[in-house]
């Protein structure tokens, strides 16, 4: 079974001896779906191996949505930026809440998957021939099509490299390059060592009790053992729930919410940031900075002069920001 280090590096090899791109070249826009999971080819074009499009939804308003895989292809997405969201198949929930950036979710060919979209969301969409997908998998144990349909994959830093390199540059990429990077996220997918057992997600109205007292406690020090207790759990058996039903640790949840409430006082307030670091549970500012840096990919400071200078936009998504943390805040669970 190969990691994914080395994975990477025979993706990598491959890529600068047969598909480099050349951005010289003509290049194509990955055309956005007007329906769901259903890329618009034109008339009388070859049907490609791999087909690429990009499906975004902008709206707040809950959207329901419906596909099925064709007999002959699978499909892979991957999320390009934090959204919430619930697949289900007929009375089955395959995934219902937070679905992080980087993300992979994969369905077999023949499979039915209804979606409600709760929030803005951004995903690339990879619509894999079976045959390329077989071949991807020689050398190794294929698995079967059974125990790969509705695989989730939270945040998979694979399939983010994968995607961020297609949509680098404009999201335009050479042809050949991005068929490249579909066949390399097949051979990633089909050897992957799928886990043994399934860890259950934390129940929703489990999952409310500590959103909510996360809400209202996010100022002072909670611990791990605090949100265990209000989800009436183990420590043990609630990281690992908590982290199955939002793709985050409880101490990375906690961080995210410290910093979507700085963000409120940044771009509402005259705070000074020594007194926003001290309001929303960070010890000192330098931390609090730091933090805020590597959530937002800004300053504070840098943050709150571009917020105001800009026109009002929609919401980050609450609790969440666009990248994970390490786990130094002050009071984080750990």
């Amino acid at each position: 079974m190969l990691t994914d280090m080395q994975t990477a590096s025979a993706w990598l090899s491959y890529r600068d001896s047969h598909c480099k791109p050349d951005f010289r070249q003509e290049t194509h826009a990955f055309p956005h779906e007007r329906k769901w999971r259903r890329p618009e080819q034109s008339v009388g074009a070859a049907t490609e191996d791999i087909t690429i499009s990009r499906w975004s939804y902008a709206g707040t308003a809950v959207r329901q949505e419906e596909a099925t895989t064709p007999p002959d292809r699978y499909f892979f997405s991957v999320a390009l930026k934090t959204t919430r969201l619930k697949l289900t198949r007929g009375s089955q929930t395959v995934f219902d809440g937070i679905m992080p950036a980087g993300t992979l979710y994969v369905g077999a060919p023949s499979k039915q998957l209804s979606a409600q979209f709760h929030a803005p969301c951004d995903f690339l969409h990879f619509h894999v021939s079976a045959n390329c997908f077989t071949s991807a998998q020689s050398g190794t144990e294929s698995p079967t099509a059974e125990s790969l349909n509705d695989l989730v994959l939270l945040r998979d830093p694979f399939a983010d490299q994968l995607a961020k390199a297609l949509t680098e540059h404009g999201n335009s990429a050479d042809q050949e390059f991005a068929r490249c990077i579909g066949q390399t996220l097949a051979m990633h997918v089909a050897r992957r060592e799928l886990p043994s057992t399934k860890i259950n997600a934390l129940p929703k109205w489990r999952l409310r009790r500590v959103e909510e007292y996360v809400k209202t406690h996010f100022d002072g020090c909670i611990s791990l053992s605090d949100l265990a207790k209000v989800a009436g759990l183990s420590r043990m058996h609630f990281a690992a729930q908590f982290r199955a039903a939002t793709g985050y640790r409880p101490r990375e949840y906690l961080l995210h919410q410290r910093i979507e409430h700085a963000k409120s006082l940044l771009s509402n307030t005259e705070t000074p940031l020594a007194e926003v670091a001290l309001a929303v549970g960070f010890s000192t500012q330098a931390h609090f900075s730091t933090v805020f840096k590597r959530i937002t990919g800004d300053t504070p400071a840098r943050w709150r002069c571009a917020r105001r200078n800009e026109l009002p936009s929609v919401p980050s998504l609450p609790g969440f920001g666009k990248q994970s943390v390490d786990s130094h805040g002050a009071g984080s669970p750990t």
